[in-house]
């Protein structure tokens, strides 16, 4: 089974290609691999869409809606990652939220 799982709708609305850009970052910068699971249960942050987990875990974002990158990387850091790599991901994370954030239209 894959450490990185991000659960989604299909096709992907906003949160979910996120959480998936996410994963890729999070998979490429420690080595993991990461699978992508359509799911049609609307649970958000659980066993439903929008989510991402890691090692079996739903991340759940401190502020009720959104996973930041902060969020991620102290899940991380509680999981025992070196903080070296965390720091290297955290960069990566900020730069797809940033772009989540400028590029975002909800109408779409």
């Amino acid at each position: 089974m894959s450490p990185v799982k991000v659960i989604s709708q299909q096709p992907p609305g906003g949160r979910c290609t996120l959480y998936t850009r996410y994963a890729d970052a999070i998979a490429e910068t420690l080595g993991w691999s990461h699978r992508i699971v359509h799911d049609e249960c609307r649970d958000a942050h659980g066993d439903g869409f929008p989510s991402l987990w890691i090692r079996d875990i739903a991340i759940q974002p401190d502020d009720g809606v959104i996973l930041s990158p902060d969020d991620i990387c102290t899940f991380l850091r509680q999981q025992g990652e070196p903080e070296k790599r965390i720091d290297t991901l955290r960069i990566r994370l900020r730069v797809i939220l940033d772009d989540f954030l400028e590029n975002w239209n909800p109408g779409t």
